[in-house]
C-alpha cells in the first residue's frame, strides 16, 4: 500500500468544471465526481431536484502524493471562498493493483 492524501470537495455544481480544471494543472490525474450531492450547510438546504445546475452540490474525490497538497489547497481555495463548498483532506492508503 502506498501513502496518499484524499480531497473530497463539495461544490457548487456550476463551479465543477473550474475546480477540475485546477486539479488537473497541479497534476491531479484521476477523479471521481458525484452529481446531485444533497445536504444542508452555511447557505441552507441544498436539494439534487432542481431542472438545471443551479442550487446543485457535486462531490469531486481523488488522492493525491502529499507533496501536492499545499499546490492544490491553494488553487481551489478562491473558488470555494467565491462560490462556497467544504473541501476535506485526510490521510488515506491507495491499495496497489
Amino acid at each position: 500500500m502506498k501513502q496518499v492524501k484524499k480531497i473530497e470537495i463539495i461544490a457548487d455544481s456550476l463551479e465543477i468544471n473550474k475546480i477540475l480544471a485546477k486539479l488537473e494543472a497541479n497534476g491531479v490525474t484521476g477523479y471521481t465526481v458525484i452529481k446531485d450531492v444533497i445536504g444542508k450547510g452555511e447557505r441552507g438546504v441544498r436539494g439534487g431536484d432542481g431542472l438545471s445546475d443551479v442550487l446543485k452540490n457535486s462531490l469531486i474525490i481523488t488522492v493525491c502524493e502529499p507533496g501536492q497538497v499545499k499546490a492544490i489547497s491553494e488553487a481551489v481555495q478562491p473558488e470555494l471562498k467565491k462560490f462556497g463548498g467544504v473541501c476535506l483532506i485526510s490521510d488515506a492508503q491507495w491499495l496497489d493493483h
